[in-house]
């Protein structure tokens, strides 16, 4: 059977234009898989928004999608977890995209998995919006292979990098069956002054889950959608209050593709990802993602009700 390409794919997952802008973002992601392989791994000297110093391959990353989304003609603002504020490019453009153009780069170092993230919301603009009017989400892993994954309101796919640069078809109808194998518990620091937070992660590890945790977000959660089962967390403490990640450059994201796989994502309040208005474009949230029950099971320890 022949292998089926990225771009024939899209056009009957996702029409022509939003079609256009997922395949010019999965190919600004080989550019970057290249940068990563053969560029500088020092340090910036500056620091993002949220106060993390960049690498020289954040920047060069950032550029990377920035230009290549330009290029599309239908993106009317772009807004980047390395920039401070939304950038308007074309004022006929019929969408927006939320990027964070290497997610784990503190990671490249070690030569362990790192990713870029992306949102895709139809008109201009993100704030008042809620993920659950994304168009389309996804994200790059750039591993031993680089791979593409991303979700429509149709289904959820995974796509892999052959030896002559062409995105195939490797993975359909991803699913999260409803209760995790795996667990990959982040922010390991609030043990010390969360009590709910060590008898969840004691109640994981006594259970016959798999702890499997890389300290990458792409990765760590790649590997749930990879294995069909698994869940994240990233729950707050007194350094964190409000959670570490992204609403909109990284939760949101993988709440829309954990619900198109039949999964569940949550704060460790309760509430839903995907119903939590971006009311900032760097504002943090509490984060839970992965098989359903494990995710319901783990707020409700998480808020002392069990």
């Amino acid at each position: 059977m022949p292998a089926i390409l990225l771009d024939t794919f899209l056009k009957t997952a996702a029409g022509p234009d939003l079609g256009k802008v997922i395949f010019t973002i999965a190919r600004a992601g080989k550019y970057v898989a290249h940068a990563l392989r053969n560029g500088d791994l020092g340090k910036s000297g500056l620091e993002n928004p949220s106060g993390e110093n960049q690498l020289a391959l954040d920047i060069l990353a950032d550029k990377i999608f920035c230009d290549h989304l330009r290029s599309t003609g239908l993106v009317a603002v772009f807004a980047s977890e390395e920039q401070n504020g939304e950038v308007a490019v074309s004022p006929d453009g019929k969408f927006s995209v939320a990027f964070d153009p290497l997610d784990g780069s503190s990671l490249v170092d070690s030569n362990l998995a790192i990713g870029a993230i992306f949102a895709i919301y139809r008109g201009a603009g993100f704030l008042g919006k809620t993920g659950r009017e994304m168009a389309a989400a996804g994200y790059l892993i750039f591993g031993p292979r680089t791979k593409f994954v991303f979700a429509t309101e149709n289904g959820i796919w995974e796509f892999t990098e052959n030896a002559i640069g062409e995105f195939t078809l490797s993975k359909e109808k991803i699913e999260l069956l409803p209760d995790a194998k795996i667990f990959a518990p982040g922010n390991l620091r609030a043990l010390a002054e969360r009590p709910e937070y060590e008898k969840l992660f004691l109640e994981l590890a006594k259970t016959p889950l798999t702890l499997r945790y890389s300290g990458g977000m792409v990765p760590d959660i790649h590997l749930a959608f990879s294995k069909s089962s698994g869940i994240f967390l990233y729950p707050s403490h007194s350094k964190y209050p409000n959670g570490k990640l992204r609403l909109l450059y990284e939760c949101a994201v993988f709440a829309f593709l954990a619900k198109a796989a039949g999964g569940a994502a949550l704060d460790e309040n309760g509430a839903e990802i995907l119903d939590k208005k971006i009311t900032k474009l760097h504002e943090r949230t509490t984060f839970i993602v992965g098989s359903k029950n494990t995710v319901f099971r783990a707020v409700e320890i998480l808020r002392g009700e069990k």
